[in-house]
């Protein structure tokens, strides 16, 4: 069903990370005129510091029963990955509640497929946008390796992925042995012991990819603006204003809204009513001794730590911790994950941190993105991805520009009606 009487010929995107470039540059590739806002800087919030892995086959719900135990852990312990401040806000409590009420199997299996079909695209709208980027920026293929200190610990992901299969979605994994994965990470301590080999995945320099993506959206005629805070939207009979503190109006046919976790300021004003929590998550990087470099991404599930090589440089991060999406940087949650990886490396001088990171993860309650129109003419909704937005935001912004252009709806997008 088409949403408005034609396809618009300029829209504005609110939202400079990888959800708002992609759909400016979806957008672009239909001929529509587009103008960039960003708040603060381009890849600013959860788009610059993160891990930077495309890897469908690990992008599964948050909601499952064992984060109930993780979830009560996180109200004693500080240094738990998962960490909630000892006096969260009422708002914060509902939806706490309400994402655990959903921790159980038969939501896992719901909400899984409904990712399965963004999984098996995510891919492929990658190589659209690396086509028009530099080829030392563009995504890179690359097998991600689980890695495990207790070798038992490794059962619960591979029963984890029968489940991922049995929801239709293809995923390469299998052990390797110790020593194949010491040759291709040589800085990983004798207590990692075990390891998945997981095909099929990539990886990119997040903060570069996004703003390589910036330039082109640029080049191509966009108009990308940083420092441009949106107050408010305006309907009238030329179309949309959108009204941006201390600056002049910006007219359009169409508005997307593509704000990451402040995303609710401008979208609970038009029937977006799926609680939406930031979901912080941490980084830092360090120098990889020359010769003995980590040359591929490594997960290590038991301890919820990531790290992704960099070139020089290895980051690492990790945790989930709710709090408002403009708190400062908590020292105590770098040190949480520097506690958890000294016993799994060597040769690293965890001490020597630079690039030290807080990033802002968009996190809906039931663990769908928002994508889609909302209940004033013109306006769009595209985010919530929560810890998927690399992984997940390329493809569905592919599938949005489609329908705001063509005016037909995606049944890929039926169970992210940001109105649900």
């Amino acid at each position: 069903m088409a949403h408005g009487p034609a396809a618009p010929r300029h829209v504005v995107v609110v939202g400079a990370g990888i959800a708002g470039l992609s759909t400016a540059w979806f957008l672009q590739d239909h001929g529509v005129e587009v103008t960039v806002l960003e708040r603060s800087a381009v890849a600013a919030g959860a788009s610059w510091g993160n891990a930077g892995w495309i890897t469908p086959g690990l992008a599964i719900p948050l909601a499952e029963p064992s984060v109930l135990r993780h979830g009560l852990t996180a109200l004693t312990d500080p240094a738990a990955p998962l960490h909630i401040p000892a006096s969260p806000d009422p708002g914060l409590w509902s939806f706490l509640l309400r994402f655990a009420v959903r921790c159980t199997m038969p939501t896992w299996r719901r909400t899984m497929a409904a990712l399965v079909p963004v999984n098996r695209q995510a891919l492929a709208a990658y190589d659209v946008l690396d086509a028009s980027l530099p080829e030392d920026v563009r995504s890179r293929a690359r097998p991600i390796m689980a890695a495990f200190t207790e070798p038992e610990h490794a059962e619960g992901l591979l029963h984890e992925f029968e489940l991922v299969r049995a929801a239709g979605q293809q995923l390469d994994a299998h052990d390797i042995d110790a020593a194949a994965l010491h040759a291709l990470a040589p800085t990983l301590s004798a207590r990692v012991r075990r390891a998945v080999r997981i095909d099929g995945q990539r990886t990119v320099d997040p903060g570069r990819y996004v703003a390589a993506l910036a330039r082109v959206v640029r080049d191509r005629g966009g108009d990308v603006r940083v420092g441009a805070e949106v107050r408010r939207l305006r309907h009238g009979p030329g179309g949309i204003a959108v009204d941006v503190l201390g600056g002049t109006p910006v007219c359009a046919d169409a508005v997307v809204l593509a704000s990451g976790a402040w995303l609710p300021e401008l979208a609970r004003g038009y029937g977006v009513r799926v609680p939406l929590r930031a979901g912080r998550g941490y980084s830092f990087a360090l120098d990889q001794p020359e010769g003995e470099r980590v040359e591929v991404p490594v997960y290590f599930p038991h301890q919820r730590v990531v790290a992704s090589p960099l070139g020089d440089r290895l980051r690492l991060g990790g945790t989930m911790e709710f709090r408002p999406p403009d708190a400062p940087l908590q020292p105590a949650r770098i040190d949480a994950i520097v506690a958890a990886a000294r016993p799994l490396f060597q040769g690293l001088d965890l001490d020597r941190r630079r690039e030290e990171w807080v990033g802002s993860r968009p996190v809906t309650v039931d663990g769908l993105p928002l994508v889609g129109p909302v209940r004033a003419p013109g306006v769009w909704v595209h985010g919530g991805h929560g810890m998927w937005g690399m992984c997940h935001g390329p493809a569905t912004a592919r599938l949005l520009a489609d329908r705001i252009v063509s005016g037909v709806a995606a049944p890929e997008l039926a169970a992210f009606d940001p109105l649900r």
